[in-house]
């Protein structure tokens, strides 16, 4: 979005609001976009005990003030939120300081946050036409948009293998869990990797589990090191390349994961987090009952189930047919369209 709207106004002012735990304090340096990060965290993790989940509720009680001091500094003419813990705090100072606002709504069931702050927006839009049926998403005035991606523009998927050294005619299995690393797509792994590697070539981001990812490398044979490539993160134009370059994206269900294979035309496995109220599996079961992904439950995903998918998958034609459905579902204007929103609210 930030892009989409630099590319329209080049001397747009565009400022970020970020929380503790959030993977912003990373990217945005590269992005060169001014970060100001908020007491509370972005993201309470799985299985927080009570002591933990205290410390956050205050810190989110410190971040209204915090939230309305630094709307205060920067006036800004638009506030946009995409939800999350930070949304609560973002939106209420919006409200006290009389900022215009518009929320999004990326996953087909909102979150818990969003269903809460959703109401102070001055506008919302949604990602998809069922979430517009249910409140606080059921007003005419709702947008659905579909969900923002990157640009693949000007990618082209041979240099982008070679690149990335994807050996000529092999497929790509990428790999991808979003912002943190998933222990359970590394269990899914362990026992097949060494026969995966035979047919496909896979590329692996662990985030902070890099240590243990370059280790297993290690102790592969000599002659399939070369066939696992391990990442912490891709960065600078590395992840959009890995996605043009992949045949098959192995990942979570978060709206963006689903919607970036969509826009490709890449066929995915689905493999929905099993917390923060099920919401990626809504995301999935979506996107699966068009054909566009294979979904399997976090608790499914066993290395014989990973061994057994990407058996039928390494034949083109069964991707193809998955890609083709997804592509179906692809809605390329959306960051267009939001970008269009956020100008008439900052119009006013």
């Amino acid at each position: 979005m930030a892009r989409t709207l630099r590319q329209q106004h080049p001397d747009a002012e565009i400022h970020w609001l970020g929380g503790q735990r959030g993977i912003e304090r990373e990217l945005l340096p590269l992005e060169g976009y001014p970060l100001t990060l908020l007491a509370a965290p972005s993201l309470r993790m799985s299985g927080a005990g009570f002591a933990a989940t205290l410390r956050d509720a205050i810190a989110l009680v410190i971040s209204i003030p915090q939230a309305v001091r630094y709307l205060l500094r920067v006036r800004p003419d638009v506030l946009f939120s995409t939800g999350g813990y930070i949304a609560i705090p973002a939106l209420i100072a919006a409200t006290l300081t009389r900022t215009p606002s518009l929320i999004w709504e990326g996953n087909v069931q909102a979150g818990r946050s969003n269903r809460l702050i959703a109401p102070l927006a001055s506008a919302r839009a949604v990602a998809w036409a069922a979430t517009a049926t249910k409140a606080p998403w059921s007003g005419r005035e709702t947008l659905v948009t579909g969900t923002p991606v990157r640009s693949f523009a000007g990618r082209d998927r041979t240099a982008a293998r070679a690149r990335l050294g994807v050996a000529e005619g092999t497929p790509l299995l990428l790999i991808f869990g979003g912002s943190q690393r998933v222990v359970r797509f590394e269990r899914a792994l362990s026992g097949v990797l060494t026969e995966l590697l035979a047919t496909w070539q896979i590329i692996h981001i662990v985030a902070d589990g890099l240590a243990e990812a370059e280790s297993t490398k290690r102790g592969l044979p000599a002659d399939l090191q070369s066939r696992y490539l391990p990442y912490a993160f891709l960065h600078g134009g590395e992840m959009e390349e890995a996605l043009v370059a992949a045949d098959l994206l192995l990942g979570r269900a978060g709206a963006s994961t689903l919607a970036e294979a969509a826009a490709l035309g890449l066929a995915s496995i689905a493999v929905p987090y099993p917390y923060a109220g099920g919401h990626q599996r809504a995301n999935a079961e979506a996107l699966a009952a068009a054909g566009g992904t294979i979904l399997i439950d976090d608790a499914d995903l066993t290395p014989e189930r990973l061994r057994q998918e990407l058996t039928v998958l390494a034949d083109p034609a069964a991707r193809q047919r998955i890609g083709r459905a997804a592509a179906s579902l692809a809605q390329p204007n959306a960051a267009l369209q939001i970008a269009e929103a956020l100008q008439r609210l900052a119009a006013r």
